[in-house]
């Protein structure tokens, strides 16, 4: 049997370790098995180093990260006919039954047998990844694996939520995007692609603003104390018709509700801290909050001939597999732009 290189979660609060360990091969029919070519280190993956995740995701340790990955098709199940050996693919972040009643109405997503690789079973830190032949999408030749895996999960959340706000948005209408870091800069790009609205970015970081702009925001907020009335200064003292929260923690979703404007919908996308609004307020001003969780298998396929058409261009930085301290150690000292994305 042959082995191969993985970088393992040995135990929460502790350092991930590398490890040897047999190489995955197709045992069910619709198994397909892919060459790792690029696996993105999110801040979820910290999230799980902290034991986040550990009750909701039972996994058994040790077991191995990384659910941003794509690379080159390696072997296939028997059954399996939509991609060959050799075919340069992006993996949609859960393997799903198809079915359920969520597969059945595209919501994918929501799979009631859904595996999650890099959550609760072997993910892409490692040269190779068992997945399905439900959750591989081909990409063009154009695109390269190491620089399109992190819209995988970081791209395919931000163009989930994007998706759905653009939906109701009219070229009247204004959109506030409060985040401009490894999701909000996708973010952005999917809303200037699919919606005529104007576009507001907030950030704190004056890099961050000025990136917005650069990648098609109409306007652009640093957050320095005065974010709210300059929002309300922009939108003529109404608030945006849609806010889009990137960050969801530290205080953004207080002054995001402030930034919102009658029956306006107020998106859900980063996380960690409570909404905490009167319920007289929701009713009075008529307010939605409407979470969104990563994207489906169509949603991805959408992703991706946005980015075959250069729509949308990820930002990364690229750490060798065997460096992968150095990459986690970076992403949570806030020195990565855009995406860290370990390559085997």
């Amino acid at each position: 049997m042959s082995t191969m290189r993985a970088v393992q979660v040995v135990g929460y609060h502790q350092p991930l370790a590398m490890a040897e360990v047999p190489a995955p091969e197709p045992t069910g029919p619709f198994d397909v098995v892919v060459k790792i070519g690029g696996a993105g280190v999110c801040r979820t993956d910290l999230h799980v180093l902290e034991g986040q995740w550990a009750e909701k995701s039972g996994v058994t340790l040790p077991y191995t990260i990384g659910h941003e990955n794509a690379g080159w098709v390696h072997a296939v199940g028997d059954a399996v006919t939509n991609v060959a050996e050799g075919d340069k693919v992006i993996l949609h972040p859960l393997i799903t039954c198809g079915l359920c009643r969520a597969c059945r109405s595209g919501d994918d997503v929501h799979c009631e047998l859904n595996q999650f690789p890099g959550i609760d079973t072997n993910g892409g830190y490692a040269e190779y990844l068992k997945t399905s032949a439900r959750s591989v999408v081909k990409i063009d030749d154009s695109l390269e694996p190491a620089d399109v895996a992190a819209l995988a999960d970081a791209g395919l959340t931000a163009y989930h939520a994007a998706a759905k706000a653009a939906r109701r948005l009219t070229p009247r209408d204004r959109c506030v995007i409060i985040g401009a870091g490894g999701l909000g800069h996708i973010g952005i790009q999917v809303l200037k692609a699919l919606s005529p609205a104007e576009l507001i970015v907030v950030d704190r970081n004056p890099d961050a603003v000025k990136l917005a702009l650069d990648i098609g925001a109409d306007h652009g907020v640093v957050a320095e104390g005065t974010q709210v009335d300059q929002v309300l200064e922009l939108t003529d003292g109404h608030g945006a018709e849609v806010l889009v929260d990137f960050v969801g923690e530290g205080g953004a979703t207080a002054e995001g509700v402030r930034m919102l404007r009658q029956a306006g919908d107020y998106h859900v996308v980063g996380y960690g801290e409570n909404i905490d609004v009167p319920t007289i307020d929701i009713i009075s001003a008529e307010i939605n909050f409407v979470g969104n969780l990563v994207g489906s298998y169509n949603d991805l396929c959408d992703l991706m001939a946005l980015a075959a058409r250069g729509a949308v261009t990820l930002h990364t930085q690229k750490y060798a597999l065997d460096d992968f301290q150095t990459a986690i150690s970076d992403l949570d000292a806030g020195r990565v732009r855009g995406r860290a994305i370990l390559v085997p």
